[in-house]
Protein backbone atom coordinates (compact mmCIF):
# COMPACT_ATOMS: atom_id res chain seq x y z
CA UNK A 1 0.00 0.00 0.00
CA UNK A 2 2.02 3.27 -1.19
CA UNK A 3 1.84 6.06 0.96
CA UNK A 4 -0.37 8.75 -1.90
CA UNK A 5 -2.79 5.46 -2.15
CA UNK A 6 -3.84 5.59 1.99
CA UNK A 7 -3.99 10.36 1.71
CA UNK A 8 -6.29 9.49 -1.68
CA UNK A 9 -8.46 7.52 0.44
CA UNK A 10 -8.26 9.94 3.21
CA UNK A 11 -9.06 12.93 1.07
CA UNK A 12 -12.07 11.32 -0.34
CA UNK A 13 -13.18 10.39 3.32
CA UNK A 14 -12.57 14.25 4.60
CA UNK A 15 -14.14 16.11 1.60
CA UNK A 16 -16.88 13.83 0.69
CA UNK A 17 -15.84 14.41 -2.90
CA UNK A 18 -14.33 12.92 -5.48
CA UNK A 19 -13.57 16.26 -6.91
CA UNK A 20 -12.48 18.44 -4.06
CA UNK A 21 -10.44 15.58 -3.52
CA UNK A 22 -8.71 15.82 -6.85
CA UNK A 23 -8.62 19.46 -6.07
CA UNK A 24 -6.55 18.71 -2.74
CA UNK A 25 -4.72 16.06 -4.76
CA UNK A 26 -3.36 18.60 -6.98
CA UNK A 27 -4.96 16.18 -9.92
CA UNK A 28 -7.73 15.95 -13.06
CA UNK A 29 -10.78 14.98 -11.70
CA UNK A 30 -10.30 12.25 -14.49
CA UNK A 31 -6.87 11.17 -12.80
CA UNK A 32 -7.83 11.23 -9.61
CA UNK A 33 -10.71 8.65 -10.39
CA UNK A 34 -8.50 6.96 -12.40
CA UNK A 35 -6.41 6.35 -9.38
CA UNK A 36 -8.96 5.73 -7.04
CA UNK A 37 -10.19 2.81 -9.33
CA UNK A 38 -6.68 1.14 -9.40
CA UNK A 39 -6.70 1.33 -5.72
CA UNK A 40 -9.46 -0.74 -5.70
CA UNK A 41 -7.89 -3.34 -8.03
CA UNK A 42 -5.00 -3.54 -6.27
CA UNK A 43 -6.88 -3.77 -3.06
CA UNK A 44 -9.62 -6.33 -4.12
CA UNK A 45 -12.40 -4.23 -2.87
CA UNK A 46 -14.56 -1.42 -3.28
CA UNK A 47 -14.08 1.43 -0.78
CA UNK A 48 -16.18 4.14 -1.22
CA UNK A 49 -20.13 4.24 -1.54
CA UNK A 50 -20.83 6.12 -4.81
CA UNK A 51 -24.52 5.92 -3.94
CA UNK A 52 -24.80 8.50 -1.12
CA UNK A 53 -24.01 12.12 -1.67
CA UNK A 54 -21.18 12.95 -0.45
CA UNK A 55 -19.56 10.08 -0.75
CA UNK A 56 -18.82 8.00 2.23
CA UNK A 57 -16.13 4.94 2.79
CA UNK A 58 -17.98 1.91 3.04
CA UNK A 59 -18.79 0.70 6.98
CA UNK A 60 -16.24 -1.64 6.86
CA UNK A 61 -13.47 1.16 5.23
CA UNK A 62 -14.60 3.45 7.51
CA UNK A 63 -13.91 1.19 10.87
CA UNK A 64 -10.14 1.10 9.63
CA UNK A 65 -10.39 5.02 8.98
CA UNK A 66 -8.06 5.99 12.00
CA UNK A 67 -5.89 3.23 11.01
CA UNK A 68 -5.40 4.30 8.05
CA UNK A 69 -4.67 7.68 8.93
CA UNK A 70 -1.93 6.54 11.19
CA UNK A 71 -0.26 4.45 9.17
CA UNK A 72 0.18 7.32 6.58
CA UNK A 73 1.25 9.21 9.28
CA UNK A 74 4.28 6.55 10.23
CA UNK A 75 4.88 6.29 6.12
CA UNK A 76 5.81 10.22 6.07
CA UNK A 77 7.51 10.20 9.30
CA UNK A 78 9.33 7.22 7.49
CA UNK A 79 9.97 9.20 4.19
CA UNK A 80 11.00 12.46 6.29
CA UNK A 81 13.44 10.18 8.49
CA UNK A 82 15.16 8.51 5.54
CA UNK A 83 15.62 11.88 3.80
CA UNK A 84 16.80 13.21 5.90
CA UNK A 85 19.37 10.42 7.28
CA UNK A 86 20.86 10.87 4.33
CA UNK A 87 21.70 14.45 4.49
CA UNK A 88 23.03 13.01 7.77
CA UNK A 89 25.49 10.56 6.39
CA UNK A 90 26.43 13.46 4.28
CA UNK A 91 27.12 16.18 6.83
CA UNK A 92 28.14 14.16 9.96
CA UNK A 93 31.13 14.93 11.80
CA UNK A 94 32.41 13.23 14.95
CA UNK A 95 33.94 15.93 17.26
CA UNK A 96 35.94 14.38 20.38
CA UNK A 97 36.32 16.54 23.16
CA UNK A 98 37.90 15.69 26.68
CA UNK A 99 36.08 15.48 29.55
CA UNK A 100 36.24 18.63 31.42
CA UNK A 101 35.48 20.32 28.38
CA UNK A 102 32.50 18.07 26.86
CA UNK A 103 30.68 18.91 30.03
CA UNK A 104 31.83 22.94 29.94
CA UNK A 105 32.30 24.74 26.62
CA UNK A 106 32.10 21.95 23.90
CA UNK A 107 28.07 22.11 24.08
CA UNK A 108 28.54 26.42 23.54
CA UNK A 109 30.54 25.59 20.58
CA UNK A 110 28.43 23.26 18.83
CA UNK A 111 25.27 25.37 19.29
CA UNK A 112 27.26 27.81 17.54
CA UNK A 113 28.41 25.64 14.71
CA UNK A 114 24.68 24.61 14.25
CA UNK A 115 23.21 27.56 14.97
CA UNK A 116 25.61 29.03 11.49
CA UNK A 117 24.66 25.91 9.69
CA UNK A 118 22.21 23.30 10.34
CA UNK A 119 22.89 20.83 7.83
CA UNK A 120 25.67 19.75 9.63
CA UNK A 121 25.49 16.68 12.18
CA UNK A 122 27.86 16.33 14.91
CA UNK A 123 27.91 13.25 16.74
CA UNK A 124 30.32 14.44 20.32
CA UNK A 125 32.97 11.49 21.97
CA UNK A 126 34.33 12.80 25.23
CA UNK A 127 37.86 11.19 26.12
CA UNK A 128 40.84 11.69 28.25
CA UNK A 129 43.81 14.08 26.06
CA UNK A 130 45.62 10.89 25.50
CA UNK A 131 42.49 8.90 23.78
CA UNK A 132 41.43 12.02 21.80
CA UNK A 133 44.71 12.37 20.19
CA UNK A 134 44.13 8.58 19.18
CA UNK A 135 41.04 9.21 17.83
CA UNK A 136 42.62 11.97 15.64
CA UNK A 137 45.67 9.91 14.38
CA UNK A 138 42.86 6.25 13.96
CA UNK A 139 40.54 8.83 12.09
CA UNK A 140 37.88 8.14 14.49
CA UNK A 141 37.38 11.71 15.04
CA UNK A 142 37.79 14.56 12.65
CA UNK A 143 38.23 17.29 15.12
CA UNK A 144 39.29 18.29 18.67
CA UNK A 145 38.29 20.28 21.43
CA UNK A 146 41.65 20.20 23.75
CA UNK A 147 43.27 22.15 26.31
CA UNK A 148 46.93 23.33 26.52
CA UNK A 149 49.42 25.40 28.39
CA UNK A 150 49.60 28.58 26.73
CA UNK A 151 53.62 28.11 24.76
CA UNK A 152 53.09 24.81 24.99
CA UNK A 153 52.70 22.46 21.91
CA UNK A 154 50.21 19.56 21.94
CA UNK A 155 51.70 15.86 22.28
CA UNK A 156 51.66 15.26 18.42
CA UNK A 157 54.21 16.90 16.23
CA UNK A 158 53.06 20.22 14.03
CA UNK A 159 53.75 18.34 10.97
CA UNK A 160 50.91 15.85 11.50
CA UNK A 161 48.35 18.39 12.79
CA UNK A 162 47.17 22.24 13.11
CA UNK A 163 45.10 23.61 15.90
CA UNK A 164 43.57 26.97 16.20
CA UNK A 165 42.89 28.58 19.73
CA UNK A 166 39.58 29.38 20.58
CA UNK A 167 39.71 30.70 23.87
CA UNK A 168 41.23 30.60 27.51
CA UNK A 169 40.29 29.03 30.83
CA UNK A 170 42.14 28.62 34.22
CA UNK A 171 42.82 26.39 36.36
CA UNK A 172 41.33 27.03 39.75
CA UNK A 173 41.35 25.82 43.36
CA UNK A 174 37.51 25.05 44.63
CA UNK A 175 36.52 24.19 47.70
CA UNK A 176 32.83 23.89 49.50
CA UNK A 177 32.50 27.81 51.36
CA UNK A 178 31.50 26.68 54.72
CA UNK A 179 35.47 24.68 55.17
CA UNK A 180 38.79 26.04 57.06
CA UNK A 181 40.50 26.37 53.77
CA UNK A 182 37.64 28.71 52.09
CA UNK A 183 37.38 30.55 55.03
CA UNK A 184 41.25 31.76 55.28
CA UNK A 185 41.55 29.97 58.43
CA UNK A 186 45.61 30.01 59.20
CA UNK A 187 45.81 25.98 60.32
CA UNK A 188 43.90 24.92 57.11
CA UNK A 189 46.66 26.55 54.62
CA UNK A 190 49.75 24.70 56.97
CA UNK A 191 48.20 21.04 55.95
CA UNK A 192 46.18 21.91 52.90
CA UNK A 193 44.24 18.68 52.15
CA UNK A 194 43.39 18.70 48.52
CA UNK A 195 42.29 16.37 45.53
CA UNK A 196 44.85 15.12 43.21
CA UNK A 197 45.03 13.88 39.89
CA UNK A 198 47.26 10.72 38.44
CA UNK A 199 50.64 12.06 36.91
CA UNK A 200 49.86 10.12 33.61
CA UNK A 201 46.92 12.43 32.96
CA UNK A 202 46.62 15.78 31.74
CA UNK A 203 45.58 17.89 34.54
CA UNK A 204 47.94 15.95 36.62
CA UNK A 205 50.60 17.11 34.79
CA UNK A 206 49.42 20.58 34.86
CA UNK A 207 49.28 20.48 38.68
CA UNK A 208 52.53 19.26 39.19
CA UNK A 209 54.90 21.55 36.56
CA UNK A 210 52.06 24.53 36.85
CA UNK A 211 50.98 24.24 40.57
CA UNK A 212 53.26 22.29 43.12
CA UNK A 213 56.31 24.56 42.47
CA UNK A 214 54.66 27.70 43.53
CA UNK A 215 53.85 26.24 46.96
CA UNK A 216 56.69 27.70 49.16
CA UNK A 217 56.52 23.99 50.86
CA UNK A 218 55.17 21.46 48.72
CA UNK A 219 54.50 19.29 51.99
CA UNK A 220 52.26 21.36 53.42
CA UNK A 221 50.00 19.61 50.77
CA UNK A 222 48.23 17.04 52.11
CA UNK A 223 46.28 14.81 48.98
CA UNK A 224 42.71 13.58 50.20
CA UNK A 225 42.06 11.71 47.35
CA UNK A 226 42.83 11.10 44.26
CA UNK A 227 40.92 10.99 40.16
CA UNK A 228 41.10 11.29 36.75
CA UNK A 229 38.03 12.71 36.25
CA UNK A 230 37.85 16.50 36.35
CA UNK A 231 33.80 15.72 37.34
CA UNK A 232 34.88 13.58 40.35
CA UNK A 233 37.12 15.87 41.61
CA UNK A 234 34.41 18.98 41.11
CA UNK A 235 32.18 16.88 43.38
CA UNK A 236 34.38 16.03 46.02
CA UNK A 237 35.68 19.86 45.97
CA UNK A 238 31.43 20.91 46.85
CA UNK A 239 31.40 17.84 49.64
CA UNK A 240 34.64 19.67 51.03
CA UNK A 241 36.75 16.59 50.52
CA UNK A 242 39.47 18.98 49.71
CA UNK A 243 40.54 21.64 47.52
CA UNK A 244 40.50 20.60 43.62
CA UNK A 245 41.59 22.24 40.93
CA UNK A 246 39.57 22.10 37.90
CA UNK A 247 38.76 24.47 34.80
CA UNK A 248 37.23 27.65 35.81
CA UNK A 249 34.65 27.03 33.03
CA UNK A 250 33.64 23.77 34.47
CA UNK A 251 33.66 25.24 38.35
CA UNK A 252 31.68 28.93 37.22
CA UNK A 253 28.31 27.33 37.97
CA UNK A 254 28.42 26.05 41.51
CA UNK A 255 30.48 29.12 42.33
CA UNK A 256 28.07 31.31 41.04
CA UNK A 257 25.56 29.00 43.00
CA UNK A 258 27.44 29.72 46.00
CA UNK A 259 28.46 26.00 46.32
CA UNK A 260 31.91 26.43 45.80
CA UNK A 261 34.67 29.09 46.63
CA UNK A 262 37.16 30.07 44.11
CA UNK A 263 40.61 30.15 45.95
CA UNK A 264 42.58 31.89 43.24
CA UNK A 265 43.09 35.05 45.10
CA UNK A 266 45.04 33.31 47.41
CA UNK A 267 46.44 29.80 46.11
CA UNK A 268 48.53 29.17 42.70
CA UNK A 269 46.41 28.85 39.67
CA UNK A 270 47.41 28.91 35.82
CA UNK A 271 45.73 30.02 32.70
CA UNK A 272 44.49 27.24 30.24
CA UNK A 273 44.21 27.21 25.68
CA UNK A 274 41.26 26.04 24.49
CA UNK A 275 42.49 24.64 21.56
CA UNK A 276 40.55 22.84 18.12
CA UNK A 277 42.63 20.23 16.16
CA UNK A 278 42.96 18.17 12.88
CA UNK A 279 45.09 16.35 10.73
CA UNK A 280 47.12 18.46 8.09
CA UNK A 281 45.46 16.59 5.36
CA UNK A 282 42.47 17.17 2.78
CA UNK A 283 39.20 17.57 4.32
CA UNK A 284 35.94 16.74 3.47
CA UNK A 285 33.55 19.68 2.94
CA UNK A 286 31.91 19.30 5.74
CA UNK A 287 35.47 18.95 7.93
CA UNK A 288 35.97 22.17 6.50
CA UNK A 289 33.07 24.08 7.18
CA UNK A 290 32.68 23.06 10.76
CA UNK A 291 36.78 24.14 10.88
CA UNK A 292 36.09 27.57 9.39
CA UNK A 293 33.04 28.10 11.72
CA UNK A 294 35.60 27.52 14.22
CA UNK A 295 38.55 29.58 13.12
CA UNK A 296 35.73 32.43 13.62
CA UNK A 297 34.33 31.21 17.32
CA UNK A 298 36.04 32.62 20.61
CA UNK A 299 34.51 31.09 24.37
Amino acid sequence: MRLEWLEDILAVAQTGSFSEAAERRHLTQSAFSRRIQNIEEQVGAELFDRSRKPVHLHDHVEAQRDQIAHVARLLRQLQADLRRGGRMAENKLILTSQHSLTTSLTPSIIREIGTRRRDIFIRLRSANLTDCFAQLLSRQAAILIVYRLPGQQHPILETYVESITLGSDRFIPVIAPDTPAARGAADALTDLPYVAYPADVFFGDVFERQILPKFRDPNSLAPKAETALTLASLEMAQMGVGVAWVPESLARPAILAGRLADLSDRLPHCALEVTGVRLVDDPTPVEAAVWEQLSAFRV
